[in-house]
């Protein structure tokens, strides 16, 4: 079974009626075994691998997401582009939950996940100056704009080891920094993918306000506006879809030149 587009998600996100000749795969790589299963299936004539970050049950951490067996895997199914959702708090007044937030950098504040597939042999320097490929955001912020949806065409995203929340005095420093949303999961995933070669974009959902904004919030409040979210990701990547080329004119895919030693 092979695939041109990844989608990375929380099991929300998939629904088995987007996709046609759905078939579960299981797949081994060098670096161990994915979060779950993958779901490879179609959709609009493209081919497309869904694979669940935290697992089908969300029972692996943050920290233990296995990212470097993720992105091979999806790899070793010959996609070319992966396309992943994330949840984040805001830092920002403008970033309102229920916005959509595309962001193009990130500032790391992880410790314990390994960031290359390279660990022996070989030293990857990697760049990363641009993390999130530029084609596939063009595409996915113009289909938010057509499809009316409240979105942010930039955004700094400070990745945080987790599973617990920011203090007050953390969420404090990240604004002071000038990053606009906080979460868990976009490094290593990012980085990886471009050592991989793949086409990389994330689309961060907002749930709520980080806790520097005395804003109290309901948990029905929250579910409430995660499953608007879920929605507008869904929308939008059942039109992003179409319109990803095969043919790939960013520089993603031959980003390993002259990082090795």
């Amino acid at each position: 079974m092979q695939a041109e587009i990844g989608i990375i998600g929380g099991t929300g996100l998939y629904d088995p009626k987007l996709l046609k000749n759905i078939k579960e795969v299981k797949v081994k790589t060098f670096f161990g075994t994915p979060s779950d299963a993958i779901t490879i299936g179609e959709m609009e004539g493209k081919r497309l691998a869904f694979l669940p970050r935290h697992g089908k049950k969300h029972t692996i951490r943050p920290t233990d997401v296995n990212s470097r067996a993720n992105i091979a895997a999806l790899k070793q199914l010959g996609v070319n582009h992966i396309l992943a959702s994330s949840t984040v708090g805001s830092l920002k007044e403008e970033y309102m939950p229920g916005d959509i937030v595309f962001i193009d950098q990130f500032i790391d504040r992880t410790t314990r996940r390994e960031q290359s597939f390279f660990t022996e042999g070989k030293v990857c320097h990697i760049s990363v100056a641009e993390p999130m490929c530029p084609e596939l955001r063009k595409i996915l912020i113009a289909v938010a704009k057509k499809a009316d949806i409240n979105a942010h065409s930039t955004g700094t995203y400070v990745c945080i080891e987790g599973p617990r929340f920011s203090t007050k005095a953390e969420s404090k420093m990240y604004r002071g920094w000038g990053a606009d949303v906080v979460g868990m999961t976009v490094v290593p995933e990012c980085v990886l993918a471009r050592e991989a070669e793949i086409c990389y974009a994330n689309i961060s959902t907002v749930t709520d306000y980080d806790v520097w904004k005395e804003h109290p919030v309901s948990a029905d409040e929250i579910l409430k506006t995660m499953k608007a979210n879920i929605e507008n990701v869904r929308r939008i990547l059942m039109n992003a879809v179409v319109k990803i080329p095969e043919e790939r004119a960013c520089e993603c895919k031959c980003a390993l030149r002259n990082a090795l030693i």
